[in-house]
């Protein structure tokens, strides 16, 4: 499965919002977009060293966590937030770019993790 790469997208959100009940963030951008991102879907793309592993072609399929919840979100310094999952994660940044990058790319991403998924024999509940 293919990472997200780190790439500077110059945008910055304006609004953050965590809907605990359907487990989704809401973010909302200075150039207009706007994404609505399973936590799930960001559980599995996780930046930290746990999910990514330290070098290339370390990181790791996440899987079973069809039903992980956020429980909350972090402001870092003025670049990222930091998201605690229910399931105990909470080591990695979400920079602001890295954020911007999922949800432009929500489809193609999701699209790759499900298919990694198959490929590894296992069966997902498809709710990302």
């Amino acid at each position: 499965m293919q990472r997200p790469p780190r790439q500077d997208t110059g945008r910055t959100p304006t609004d953050i919002q965590l809907h605990r009940r359907t487990a989704r963030l809401e973010l909302r951008f200075d150039d207009g977009a706007h994404f609505e991102l399973p936590a799930e879907y960001l559980r599995v793309y996780s930046p930290s060293a746990e999910v990514r592993g330290h070098g290339p072609g370390e990181a790791i399929l996440v899987t079973g966590k069809e039903g992980v919840g956020i429980q909350d979100v972090e402001p870092v310094g003025q670049y990222a937030v930091r998201l605690r999952f229910d399931d105990g994660h909470s080591s990695g940044l979400y920079s602001w770019d890295l954020l911007y990058d999922l949800g432009v790319n929500h489809e193609q991403y999701w699209g790759q993790y499900l298919e990694a998924l198959a490929q590894a024999g296992y069966r997902h509940g498809d709710k990302g």
